[in-house]
């Protein structure tokens, strides 16, 4: 089944982690200077006190519905997949017709099932897709939440009520609101079925028009490192994300870093490969890909 994040395809918890957070702020209730505090604690790795923080302001709001939100941001980031499930089920609850919600939430049953059992998946895994759905139904203008169906759609089975014709017609709805991430979209969709070149004239096609386009930049590195294709191309362009923060639902720095390793692997330059993995350890140190792909170079 598919799992968190599905957003653009992006391959770690931690970039979901952030732009949960992200969502958070953007409608707190919650004091901003509160949450900027534990924003800061999260960057730093400080993640004990930052849930302290949280547990703090969910105490002293229990029927704040962007309190739960909070503290569950920080649960994910610390792996406590169930509490933020279950911090999350509560913000739903109290915020019954908010689409942000129901996105985070099946976020949160996506992230909870990577480390479950196969039956605990199948059940997370349909959870995760009535979430996305209610997201869609509540705001069908929800980029994320649309994008995040969409690849549900693509990588689950038919019998989770995946299907690449449902995932081909969130595409479409996506390109209907906004021209270049419709593009992408479909591109991510060409890439699951390995039509590399069709793929790669979707993102050229954007980046024609908006050469500093972050999603379609990170797409075009994503291509050529699992193409082996335009593997130049693909370094330049990741190594413009680089130089851009990251949009909200859009892979981070930290795997921006790790596709460049991929991609300087397949160039057979080990030295900035390494140097590559290292870079996406220090944006995020749990960062599984990053890890394995060092453990693999020796």
């Amino acid at each position: 089944m598919p799992c968190r994040p599905c957003v653009l395809n992006n391959p770690n918890p931690m970039r979901t982690v952030f732009f949960l957070f992200a969502t958070v702020v953007a409608g707190a209730a919650v004091a901003p200077e509160k949450s900027a505090a534990i924003r800061e604690l999260m960057g730093a790795k400080k993640l004990a006190a930052a849930e302290s923080a949280a547990k703090e302001i969910a105490a002293a709001q229990p029927n704040d519905a962007e309190a739960r939100a909070l503290l569950a941001s920080v649960l994910l980031a610390q792996g406590n997949t169930d509490g933020a499930v279950e911090a999350l089920e509560a913000a739903v609850r109290l915020a019954p017709t908010s689409g942000d919600y129901q996105r985070q939430l099946g976020d949160a049953y996506g992230a909870a099932a990577q480390a479950a059992g196969m039956l605990s998946k199948m059940s997370l895994g349909k959870k995760a897709l009535a979430a996305y759905e209610r997201a869609v139904a509540l705001n069908p203008r929800d980029l994320a939440a649309r994008s995040s169906l969409m690849s549900f759609y693509q990588m689950a089975p038919a019998i989770m009520g995946g299907g690449m014709d449902k995932a081909l017609a969130q595409a479409a709805a996506i390109t209907e609101i906004d021209a270049l991430r419709g593009q992408v979209a479909r591109a991510i969709l060409l890439v699951a079925d390995k039509k590399y070149p069709a793929a790669f004239e979707h993102v050229d096609a954007v980046l024609q028009d908006s050469p500093n386009y972050y999603p379609a930049l990170f797409q075009l590195g994503r291509i050529a490192a699992l193409s082996g294709e335009r593997v130049d191309a693909g370094i330049a362009a990741l190594q413009r994300c680089l130089t851009q923060t990251p949009p909200a639902g859009s892979p981070g720095h930290d795997a921006a870093q790790w596709r460049l390793g991929l991609l300087w692997e397949r160039k057979g330059d080990k030295d900035a490969a390494r140097a590559a993995y290292r870079a996406a350890l220090k944006v995020n140190p749990s960062f599984a890909q990053a890890i394995e792909a060092l453990k693999k170079l020796g």
